[in-house]
């Protein structure tokens, strides 16, 4: 089990947990299962009943159903969870992202119970999922912040206030998650009031939690972020960055690896900064500092994840490190090494969302080499109505950012998932499109660039995402 990341006398032929209860769905539940299984650790999946034939069910050693449809009574109910794991003899709990990755209630149940949480601390994920309190750390740290809310926000009123404090516009956001989910861009008190509302519900039903925050709106940045990675002895690295800029409503649609729009001064304090936080933190396991940056080379701190990332592939390939592998020995006690390690030649990843549910008929998804794809979709099976849509993930490795994009394009091109629709057609439009091809994107071009049969599709999407199970 060498891993590039860790000091080689960690190798390890016996790891302290053995059996490792996957809390999630989806691709990244498949994901980490192929991980435990090269590491030689026994899985437990988790399902609710309309996940009953699910992919990461068929792949797990064992499996638990935890309850029905809704998430709220299935892959978010956490006496369930931590029930399947003492039954099935669990020692240890991933939780993947989404659903309670992010939960210090979870993380803290694990901990009571004896099970080893694959994450941070409870401690930590509380600090860091107080917007306000982790804006204060990472201002300690040295990253700059733009202008924020000071509490958090419960109600109406009180988020109009710090509203006017801070200034219009605003960006409202859910405290507890991320992922687009309860975000709201509002420019004065009469869209706080039609939206606030609104929001919270979004982010209650997304994360059981109905807290906001607010921050200063950046009108026209782009989204960068920094993967980095802390272990039990202080030592941080940061893993390389990510350009996260094309986005759908807050949704991120395409990634890159590394952000080929930064001039190597602002990575290197970028990379140099995180790790310094990190450290500061004593942060262990893995985690994603997130950035605004400026087209005059200014970057702010918008949020710190505790949890692995939907995109997280591409800093797997630029690196030669599995991230999931990773969070597995940072959690069995394993060392960093001294050195940061290198990124290395360009990836990129398509987020392939479905738009409606349904049974896929026919599937054939793309290879080649440079070519990986994460999903878990087969043929055959049912696209629920009741969880985020996104079904898979296109992902390409190449030399040079324009080999990678051309690759891309022909893989979309070779991908075919027929009985619903996808946003497909829309992957290959922005791909194509000179403003991202030129690196001058924003990361509210693809809103505005937007016709009206994509903003019909999106309006799909979203409705999709936030069906109540």
């Amino acid at each position: 089990m060498a891993n590039r990341l860790f000091k080689s006398n960690n190798s390890r032929s016996r790891w302290p947990f053995h059996k490792v209860l996957i809390a999630n769905r989806g691709e990244i539940a498949v994901r980490i299962i192929r991980t435990c299984r090269v590491l030689g650790l026994a899985t437990v999946a988790v399902y609710s009943t309309t996940d009953a034939k699910a992919l990461h069910v068929k792949l797990a050693d064992e499996a638990v159903c935890i309850g029905p449809g809704s998430a709220e009574k299935s892959y978010l109910n956490i006496s369930a969870l931590i029930g399947a794991a003492l039954v099935t003899g669990a020692d240890a709990v991933h939780p993947g992202f989404g659903f309670l990755s992010e939960s210090v209630a979870f993380s803290r149940a694990c901990q009571d119970n004896d099970l080893t949480f694959i994450g941070p601390s409870p401690e930590t994920i509380a600090l860091l999922g107080d917007k306000e309190a982790a804006r204060l750390t990472m201002r300690r740290a040295g990253l700059p912040l733009v202008k924020g809310s000071q509490e958090p926000l419960h109600d109406l009123a009180t988020a109009l206030a710090q509203a006017e404090e801070v200034g219009y516009p605003v960006m409202l956001k859910a405290a507890a998650g991320g992922g687009g989910k309860g975000m709201r861009i509002i420019r004065n008190a009469e869209e706080m009031e039609a939206k606030f509302a609104v929001a919270q519900d979004e982010a209650r039903a997304s994360f059981n939690d109905d807290q906001m925050y607010l921050e200063q709106y950046l009108a026209h940045p782009r989204h960068i972020e920094v993967q980095v990675i802390g272990d039990q002895y202080g030592n941080a690295l940061a893993l390389g960055e990510r350009d996260c800029t094309i986005q759908a409503r807050h949704q991120k649609v395409i990634e890159e690896a590394p952000a080929a729009v930064l001039p190597a001064p602002v990575r290197e304090a970028m990379l140099a900064q995180s790790e310094h936080a990190a450290a500061q933190l004593k942060y262990e396991g893995l985690g994603t500092i997130e950035f605004l940056y400026n087209e005059d080379g200014s970057y702010y701190f918008m949020e710190m994840n505790t949890r692995i990332q939907v995109e997280h592939p591409i800093t797997e390939l630029t690196t030669r490190v599995d991230l999931v592998e990773s969070q597995f020995l940072v959690a069995a006690g394993a060392q960093l090494k001294a050195e940061r390690p290198a990124s290395v030649g360009y990836a990129i990843e398509c987020r392939v969302n479905a738009l409606t549910p349904g049974k896929i008929t026919a599937l054939h998804l793309p290879g080649g080499p440079g070519v990986r794809v994460d999903t878990a979709l087969y043929q055959g099976y049912t696209v629920p109505s009741n969880y985020d849509g996104m079904i898979a993930k296109l992902i390409v490795y190449g030399e040079r950012r324009q080999r990678a994009l051309q690759q891309m394009q022909a893989v979309i091109d070779e991908t075919v998932i027929d009985g619903i629709k996808t946003n497909l057609d829309l992957l290959i439009e922005i791909l194509q499109a000179p403003a991202f091809q030129r690196l001058t994107t924003t990361v509210n071009w693809l809103d505005d660039q937007m016709n009206p049969n994509q903003k019909e599709e999106q309006d799909d999407e979203d409705r999709f995402k936030q069906r109540p199970g």
